[in-house]
């Protein structure tokens, strides 16, 4: 039941993936004409990036009369397009159920605030349950294979819930864009992140192309070896 899974990342030459100070205008649109071809059921991204998306600050309170039960809740089931955010605590404040012309599902853990299950159901947002107190990604995207009929899953990032992906053995095939530049801070994260406590193993990769794309871009693809 488990779609086929992408992990698709742009980062410098020395591997760095935020790009905040990097005056390349074309960067953005290369990375989505790339990510495109794939011709995914669903993008997936983490709390950070999805804020960033939602231009939302806040959600009301008050909005559950009662406890909210902990059960999958699918408002959009033949969707173009799924835009999955992991959102384990429930902190994206979405105004809609629409994100870049994809229906948003959240993925949560039970322990988030039922006020913010009553705003979700009241914009029409999807939502899935990845565990009690953390997140289950095989049981999440099984859920959504047997649920939603999704067969091919796209990982954007950031650079932990790519990592998290591949720790857990569920990337099929890593594509990495790289940029001409060299970043060189390092504070900054990788395109992979995994907490040392969580590391698993090394992920074992083959090449199977390379291209030099528009902007002296390398685009690099790699599946399981």
């Amino acid at each position: 039941m488990k779609p086929y899974i992408v992990a698709h990342m742009m980062s410098s030459l020395d591997g760095r993936s935020l790009t905040d100070g990097w005056h390349l205008d074309y960067a953005s649109d290369l990375y989505e004409t790339t990510a495109a071809t794939f011709e995914a059921d669903g993008w997936i991204c983490g709390r950070v990036t999805m804020q960033e998306i939602s231009h939302g600050k806040d959600y009301p309170a008050g909005l559950a009369s009662g406890a909210v039960p902990r059960t999958d809740h699918f408002v959009e089931r033949n969707a173009d397009q799924y835009a999955i955010s992991i959102d384990p605590q429930g902190r994206v404040a979405w105004k809609s159920n629409t994100a870049l012309k994809s229906h948003v599902i959240e993925v949560l853990t039970e322990q988030v605030a039922d006020d913010y299950l009553a705003y979700l159901q009241s914009i029409g947002v999807s939502y899935v349950f990845g565990g009690k107190t953390g997140i289950d990604l095989d049981k999440v995207v099984q859920t959504l294979a047997r649920e939603l009929g999704v067969k091919k899953l796209i990982v954007e990032g950031g650079s932990h819930v790519s990592g998290a992906f591949v720790n857990a053995g569920l990337v099929d095939e890593v594509s990495v864009l790289i940029l001409p530049l060299v970043d060189g801070r390092s504070e900054h994260p990788s395109s992979f992140e995994v907490a040392m406590e969580k590391w698993q193993a090394p992920a074992y990769l083959k090449l199977t192309s390379v291209e030099k794309t528009d902007h002296d871009a390398v685009w690099l693809r790699y599946t399981k070896a």
